[in-house]
């Protein structure tokens, strides 16, 4: 269909795995194959979503892929939201990264509408 790297919703994606790699770095090491880890798996689920997701040749396909990248993108709003409760991230970290995944859950709704209006 399209490369995913020319998508803005999978830059911004592949940046919050970055930052999220970043944070947990700090976490208590008891969270280490817990918290951490999952995490981290859902973070790297959206931008890999998406880009599988690219390389379908159905529009259906596609639009399959951003929906699971789009439930990722909720189980990562959650655990950022567990995170920060549990006083794991500084409240300037969570703030930016809470604002960056509202932002790609809006561009990911966003992609999906637009693309099935041309359908």
């Amino acid at each position: 269909m399209q490369d995913y790297k020319s998508l803005k919703v999978w830059e911004k994606a592949h940046q919050l795995v970055l930052d999220i790699y970043k944070a947990t770095n700090n976490f208590p090491k008891e969270e280490l194959f817990g918290l951490v880890s999952q995490l981290r798996r859902a973070s790297v689920s959206i931008p890999t979503n998406i880009a599988e997701g690219s390389s379908r040749k159905s529009i259906k396909d596609f639009i399959r892929f951003l929906e699971i990248a789009f439930g990722s993108a909720k189980e990562v709003e959650y655990e950022l939201f567990l995170s920060n409760d549990l006083k794991y991230l500084q409240i300037e970290v969570f703030t930016k990264m809470d604002n960056q995944i509202k932002e790609i859950k809006k561009m990911l709704v966003g992609l999906i509408q637009s693309i099935e209006n041309k359908k």
